[in-house]
Parts: C-alpha cells; structure tokens; sequence
C-alpha cells in the first residue's frame, strides 16, 4: 500500500450528496483545519462558466476523468500542510464512478498509490436535508446509489468506514475528531 504512511493525515468525507459533507467541513475549517473542496463542484462551477461540456448530465466520463485529475493534483497540493487535511469527496469518489461507468480498469491502479488516512467518514442517506442545486442535479435515488457503491468499493481498498451519525455539524466534528484520536494532529 505505497503512499499510505506518507498521507495517513489525509482524511476522506465522503458518502451519499447531500449528506452534509459541505457543512461538516465547513465546521472543521472554522475550527482551523485544512479543507479541500470536493472536486466535482469545482470542475462543474468551472464548465458552466464557461460552457464546457466535462459536466455529469452532458459527457460525464470526461467529467470523472477531470475530477481524478484534479483530484490527485489536490493531493500533491495538500502535502503543504501540517496535520489533518479533510477532504470533500476525492479520487476514490472519481475512480470508483468512471470504473462503474466505462468499465475502465481504473479504481486499484490510481488508488492503490494515492491514499487517504485509513478512517473514511461517510455521510448516509438523509432525505430530510436533501437538496438539489445548480451543481446537484441528480436525484436522492441516484445520490443513495453512490452511496451504496461506496460503501462496496472502500473496504475492498482497504478502508475502514466510520458512518457518520445524523446529528449537528459541530457534534460531526466532534466525533470524527475523537474518532481519529483528537489530540495528535490539531490544527495549525
């Protein structure tokens, strides 16, 4: 598992859209930790502006293939920091949906040699806070089937899953937190 060591502070949220991810880490980043915003909200911001076509709903294998892209150079970037850096979604997210998509033997190559801290966090289900918006099109069905994937795809790759309870933001820190040993790495 090459690279695990080496980005054993880099720790993964990710789950099902709309789960409050966003508002997780916005929790965490107030509190002063590095947060790396979720790459495909990012890549779909960036092709409406401009009209391109890498968007999930126009050509959405080009969408993934950007979003591995950006997602390990988010990576490389986040070796800048000191401590725990959370990351919004990321490269197994990407890897994962254009290998269910295209069939493209994609998923162990990339993630085998770029990892995240051995805990994923995931956000379940929960259609009381579920919205749709300009880069969230799809529907609570969808959303509950990448989930589901996810949750079949992390442990294959070694990953230990933490679900994250359905309580409030700063409760959700507090226990992914705790969860990772609290103290060790705090935030610069």
């Amino acid at each position: 598992m090459k690279g695990h060591l080496l980005n054993s502070r880099f720790v993964l949220i990710s789950g099902c859209s709309g789960g409050g991810k966003s508002t997780l880490l916005a929790e965490l980043r107030g509190r002063g930790y590095p947060v790396v915003e979720e790459p495909g909200r990012r890549i779909i911001t960036d092709e409406l502006a401009s009209g391109g076509t890498a968007q999930p709903w126009i050509d959405a294998a080009a969408f993934l293939r950007r979003a591995i892209d950006v997602a390990l150079k988010d990576m490389a970037e986040a070796n800048a920091y000191s401590g725990w850096v959370f990351f919004d979604r990321g490269l197994i997210d990407a890897a994962s949906a254009l290998e269910a998509l295209t069939g493209e033997p994609v998923l162990h190559p990339v993630c085998s040699n770029h990892r995240y801290h051995a805990r994923v966090f995931m956000t379940p289900p929960w259609p009381e806070i579920y919205v749709n918006d300009a880069e969230r099109r799809h529907s609570f069905e969808a959303a509950t089937a990448e989930y589901q994937r996810l949750m079949e795809t992390l442990p294959r790759l070694g990953y230990n899953v933490i679900s994250l309870p359905k309580i409030s933001p700063s409760a959700r820190a507090d226990f992914v937190l705790t969860t990772l040993g609290g103290v060790e790495l705090q935030a610069t």
